[in-house]
Parts: C-alpha cells; structure tokens; sequence
C-alpha cells in the first residue's frame, strides 16, 4: 500500500459537500496533482474544512471548466429536486461523478492493476463488504475497503497489482459512475427505498444494475434470488453470451452458492457451518455469507480460508451487534435498520422482543413487519413518525406506547423484557435524522444509554 503520485496533474475538479466523502475527496484530489472548487452550502462544513486545511472556494465561475462535479452522495443531482451547482453542471455538459469512479482512474492512471469489486443491495451490502474485506485479509491479500461504509473511496491507498478494493455502492454512487468496471460485483436484493431520489422502483432498480455496467465475460456478477426483482436481474444478466459470469446466491433456499439449513455451500459441497459464525446470525445474514463466499471463491481465494475467515469474522457495529446483558437480558443494536425489510430480518432472529422503533419512516411504513408482530411483547416507538407506527401495532393488537426519545426507551423496555426473558431490540425500521446525526449515532446513544443502565444495576 502507498500513496498516490499526481495523477491528476493538469486536472479540475468541483467538490461540493464536504462531509464524510466530500472532504477525503477535496484532500486526496489536491495531493493528487488536481485544481480543486471545494464547497459547502453549510458555514459549519465550510469552518471544519478550513481546521483540515481545506481552503473552500465556490466553484460556480470555474464550472464551465472543471473535468468533473464530484457530488457527495446525499446532495441529488435530478430528483427530488437538483442541486443549483449540479443543474449548471448538466447544463454545462461537465460530468458529476462519485469518489469511486475517481478512485479507479487514480489507481489505473497510476499503473496499478489492482482488482475492484463492489457490492450493492438494499440491505446487507455494509456487512458482505465487510466480510469479504475480511475474507481477503486473512487470505494475506492486500486489500482495502470502503466506499459507502468506513473511509471514503478516495481515503483508500494505492495497493500493487495483486491487491483488490472492495466497496460498498449505494444507489446513490452508482448513479455517478462512468468508465469503473468491476472484476466481481454483487446485488444482493431489492426492495423500496431511497424512491424519492429514483423516481419509483424502476430507476431505484437501473441504478442498482449499474454495478455490472461494463463487465466482460472474465468477470463475476453475484446476485441473490430470494425476490422477484433480483432473480430478474440475474436471469437478464446471464442471456448475452459476452457478458459475466452470474453466480446466484440464497440465504434460506438452493442457489449456486447458498446458506440454506445454515450450511454453507456451493456446487462442490459444504464451506462452513454457520452455526459456528456468532456475528452471522440469521438467513439473512446467511445470503451475506454467500455472497461474500461467491466472491471470493471468483478472486481465487481458497475454500479453506473463506471457512476459517466466516468464523473468525466480528461483525460490524449496529448490526445486530450485541452491547450488553443485564440480568439476563440481551440488548442487541441494530439501528442501521434504516427501512422495514432491515428490521424484519433481526426481528425473524429471535422469539421474543421488546422493540424500539420509529423515526423517520420510509414508504410504505412497517406493515409488511406484520407476520413478525406475535413475537413482539411491546414496542417502545420514538421520533417523528412514531404516531405513524402505532397506528399499524394497533390494527394488529400489538402493545406499545409512544416514548418520543430513546433515553426514555431504554430503560421503559427493560422493565417489560425482564416479565418475559425477551431481548431488547432496536431496530428502528425509519431514517434517524429527526434526532440523530446517523444511525450511527443512534446506536452509540443506545449503547451508551445501555451501559449507564448496568452501572446503575450494579451500584
């Protein structure tokens, strides 16, 4: 692994946002040899780029002649309704990229030819990343990961001809890319989200296959079957004759690689039993360890080391992630359920709950959580829409009360799990940015709030 050399000497690049990618992206072009525009519509981005040593500058006059408007992911550029910048960016034909499609210009202008592999998905994208990220380390390859989960792409380091980036895509970046090609990619699932920048699922849907665009047929296109959308996908992609090589993959039924019955396994016979990886739990986390087997299998790791690696794998924080027991009682974070389908499968993962839920609800609400509503002994709900989630808990008869905040939530469904020996979950199934930052946020509250609670258990 090394640094950059200035590839991009003679180059103008546009960053607007200048967050968690935007910023990395500003430093990283300017060490890159670039003429950079950063901004921030906000003064408080714009003071903390400043202490990073990051001048900003509005890039509105330079534009016309910048080679790219490297937009942060969150800022849209057509729907629901497009940035200024971004509008006089399309108007003026200049390209509006994402970091990662920079990052392997980078990495190709440098003479690398390191492997790339993304990984897409409405949900499990962050933990298959992870895993394989994993998988590939214990392998002793070289790898680096990122993209929409840990450091930006454009923080990631040069790494030689053997090494392999692994990134995770939202929807949102694969919409921005233009000549990366991926040597494997996945699709894990689809299901409704991020519908107001897509327009409705069919573009949710083509953002999504983007992931394949490019691919030839030396290349890997992992994709998983247990919906509809997805198995469409992945029939579309296996018809012409020069395109990838599709592997499908399953968590809960027989696929080419698949953790049906909670054995791993692919044409060949048994990878691992699953019930050995604690930080896996689940069928759905099942589909993410075939996929991320499915691709390592194609980047040539061995049998043997996905084994030892899907076993040995820690998993990631807010997923499922345990922060504590109290009498007995678990306390498990999952708030980077973010939409229902996330939170459906933690609540398919144990008998009984007492759930914390709400904030800001996606489309569609929590009603399709209703064959899972029995194993509920209370909901605690919390945020904007928590009025919203109990009107669908009272159709059904499930026990809740409206909390309003998560210091209140804690401590009220411990209380009521201690009746019943259920864990207490949060999995809110809404965005977090009535209260919170991130999710992420909302999960170090939890913990936190967890962790007060035992002290107070133990004083």
């Amino acid at each position: 692994m090394s640094a950059f050399p200035a590839v991009f000497s003679g180059a103008r690049f546009a960053v607007l946002g200048l967050g968690r990618n935007g910023l990395p992206a500003a430093m990283a072009l300017a060490a890159m040899g670039a003429e950079v525009w950063p901004w921030d519509d906000e003064l408080a981005a714009r003071v903390a780029a400043e202490a990073a040593g990051v001048t900003p500058r509005n890039p509105a006059p330079a534009l016309a002649r910048c080679d790219g408007l490297v937009l942060s992911p969150g800022i849209p550029h057509r729907l629901p309704a497009p940035h200024p910048l971004a509008e006089a960016a399309r108007a003026a034909r200049v390209p509006i990229i994402c970091d990662a499609e920079l990052l392997y210009r980078a990495v190709r202008a440098a003479g690398s030819r390191a492997r790339f592999v993304g990984i897409t998905g409405t949900n499990g994208k962050s933990t298959t990343t992870a895993l394989l990220a994993h998988l590939l380390a214990e392998a002793r390859i070289p790898v680096a990961a990122g993209g929409n989960l840990g450091p930006a792409a454009l923080a990631l380091p040069l790494l030689p001809d053997d090494g392999i980036f692994v990134l995770e895509m939202s929807s949102y970046m694969l919409e921005r890319i233009e000549t990366i090609r991926f040597d494997a990619a996945a699709m894990l699932n689809l299901s409704p989200d991020h519908l107001d920048r897509h327009g409705d699922m069919a573009g949710y849907i083509a953002a999504k296959r983007e992931i394949f665009a490019r691919q030839a047929s030396s290349d890997t296109a992992v994709v998983g079957i247990e919906d509809a959308a997805s198995r469409a996908m992945a029939d579309s992609l296996a018809q012409p004759s020069d395109g990838p090589r599709v592997v499908r993959i399953a968590g809960a039924t027989l696929a080419d690689v698949s953790g049906a019955d909670g054995i791993l396994r692919d044409s060949t016979g048994e990878i691992v039993d699953l019930r050995s990886a604690r930080a896996l739990p689940g069928a759905h986390n099942a589909q993410n360890a075939a996929a991320a087997a499915a691709l390592a299998i194609a980047l040539g790791v061995s049998r043997r080391d996905i084994a030892r690696g899907i076993t040995s794998f820690p998993g990631l924080a807010h997923r499922q992630e345990r922060v504590g027991t109290i009498d007995g009682i678990v306390f498990i974070n999952d708030s980077k359920a973010t939409n229902a389908d996330s939170t459906a499968r933690a609540l398919a993962c144990h008998e009984r709950v007492v759930w914390i839920a709400g904030g800001i609800a996606k489309a569609g609400g929590i009603e399709s959580l209703a064959p899972f509503f029995s194993r509920i002994d209370e909901a605690f709900l919390i945020g904007r829409d928590a009025g919203m989630l109990a009107a669908t808990l009272a159709q059904h008869r499930v026990p809740h009360r409206i909390v309003g905040s998560l210091d209140r939530a804690v401590p009220e469904a411990f209380a009521v799990a201690r009746k019943s020996a259920a864990v207490v979950l949060l999995s809110p199934a809404c965005a977090s940015f009535d209260q919170f930052s991130g999710f992420e946020a909302r999960g170090d509250r939890f913990r936190a709030l967890v962790a007060a609670l035992a002290e107070g258990r133990a004083a």
